[in-house]
């Protein structure tokens, strides 16, 4: 089976292409928060930024990445199941801009602007989204879009 026709496979660079779309998104809407009406508030920036980022990903995850376990009657649960992995998502992205900016305190004046941007983009957006990213592959298989057809063989096999 070649690699592309691996459903695993294929679900993964899904899952990459929404949350690279969904980068994108952050990034804007972090940086035009941040530059303009929350410029002294850039954590709370960036948890607004994810926020919307999380809204775009539950429909594209669920249209596109996960589309081949998406439940009509499991909808509710889908819905409750992803915002509560992505809240916890946004946490994990955030902690190390909010680190970064506030226990190491690298942030103007204490280190000059230019510094303070890569140390806000490097803990934010890199850090904070691979961090959030690994957890969130991992509890939306777990949790969110189970693979219903094994669960269903198990309990079958069960009884």
């Amino acid at each position: 089976m070649a690699l592309r026709e691996n459903p695993v496979v294929v679900r993964a660079l899904r899952f990459l292409g929404v949350g690279g779309f969904c980068f994108i998104v952050t990034l804007a809407v972090n940086y035009g928060l941040k530059y303009t009406v929350m410029e002294d508030h850039p954590t709370t920036a960036f948890l607004i930024a994810n926020t919307v980022a999380t809204v775009v990903s539950y429909v594209l995850s669920r249209q596109y990445t996960f589309q081949d376990r998406n439940d009509a009657h499991r909808k509710r649960i889908q819905v409750i199941g992803f915002f509560a992995v992505s809240a916890m998502g946004i946490v994990i992205n955030s902690a190390p801009l909010y680190i970064s900016r506030w226990v190491f305190g690298l942030h103007y004046p204490n280190v000059s602007f230019l510094f303070q941007e890569a140390a806000d983009f490097i803990s934010g957006p890199i850090i904070g989204t691979a961090l959030a990213m690994v957890f969130r592959w991992w509890a939306l298989h777990k949790f969110v879009f189970p693979d219903v057809s094994k669960k269903e063989q198990k309990v079958e096999l069960a009884a």
